[in-house]
């Protein structure tokens, strides 16, 4: 597998360091860390809020650091979590006073680091929540989790509290957004081909020519069925209407939708899978508010796509139109 890195060993830390030489004016990164923090952190009265987990999910989750979103990403070697150590490195660096939202996917990994680094915080005497994104309709348990997994609606719990953030809410009032998004937003991916770690050197699982698979995780974990390729539309419908079946959306509901790329899907593709996603929701009488149709949430070269939905109401829509720079998410 030919890969366009220098070290294997060090493609974290070197990927980290092209980041912020990319984006200096929003982004820095901290000393001896892997951390990586907006520029005016910790911003003055103001609730910090901090993500992360393993690195390969590019622009997740550094790329959702900036005015707007999120205060700090910790990043992790590849398809790892972040140390606790590292964690409450983050956490400190966003402090103000207001108190910490750890935003976290709910990987087995990333909750008990994350919940470790929460329990040094409180003893540092920083006031830390947090909320764990589970959004994967896939499957209740694989071979990384206790429930479901948390995948790219992970994205729209950090716009949405950081929207909240921002706005000047208190710590309970930042948690009770992403508690709102994370209970109202769903997905599910597939995948075409997988994907290889850059230290492993081989492909993480295999698919043959002619194979795909429904209900994949970001990691490559196993799905829900291994079956022939098929077209585009039919592959848009049935992991729309998994979302649906699992959202119970009513005729006149509104939401917004993310068509998201797992790393090495062409635009066009996506594109065209929206178009399916699009009229689905139309014909149920489910109206679009906005559709996020992209990379958001990868899996190294992993080609496939997942679909998100999420249920929206008048505050998460202001939330969602609020401003924000961040480098991956900028509106």
């Amino acid at each position: 597998m030919k890969k366009i890195i220098n070290d294997p060993n060090l493609v974290v830390r070197d990927m980290l360091d092209g980041f912020v030489a990319a984006y200096p004016r929003e982004v820095r990164l901290l000393p001896g860390t892997t951390v990586i923090a907006r520029v005016d952190a910790p911003a003055a009265n103001k609730v910090g809020l901090v993500s992360g987990g393993g690195s390969g999910h590019e622009p997740a989750h550094a790329g959702y650091v900036g005015e707007g979103m999120l205060d700090a990403a910790v990043a992790g070697e590849v398809f790892t979590s972040p140390t606790p150590d590292q964690v409450l490195e983050g956490i400190k660096a966003v402090d103000a006073g207001e108190g910490v939202l750890l935003v976290i996917k709910n990987y087995t990994g990333d909750v008990m680091n994350f919940d470790m680094a929460a329990e040094l915080a409180e003893a540092e005497g920083i006031r830390v929540e947090q909320v764990i994104v589970n959004d994967d309709v896939a499957v209740e348990d694989s071979s990384f989790t206790t429930g479901r997994r948390g995948i790219a609606g992970t994205v729209f719990v950090h716009k949405l509290a950081g929207a909240k953030a921002e706005a000047g809410g208190t710590l309970a009032e930042v948690k009770a957004v992403a508690e709102k998004t994370v209970k109202n937003v769903r997905s599910i991916g597939m995948a075409i081909t997988p994907c290889t770690v850059p230290a492993a050197r081989t492909p993480s699982f295999t698919l043959e020519e002619n194979e795909i698979e429904i209900g994949i995780g970001i990691h490559g974990e196993p799905g829900i069925e291994r079956k022939a390729i098929v077209s585009s539309d039919d592959i848009a419908a049935e992991l729309t209407e998994k979302v649906l079946d699992d959202l119970k959306l009513e005729t006149g509901s509104e939401v917004a939708v993310m068509v998201n790329g797992l790393g090495g899907t062409p635009e066009m593709e996506l594109y065209i899978v929206n178009k399916k996603v699009n009229e689905i929701l139309t014909s149920k009488g489910i109206r679009i508010y906005d559709t996020f149709v992209g990379e958001y949430m990868t899996s190294l070269e992993m080609a496939g796509v997942s679909v998100t939905l999420l249920k929206l109401d008048d505050e998460l829509k202001e939330l969602l139109d609020a401003k924000s720079k961040a480098p991956a998410f900028r509106c």
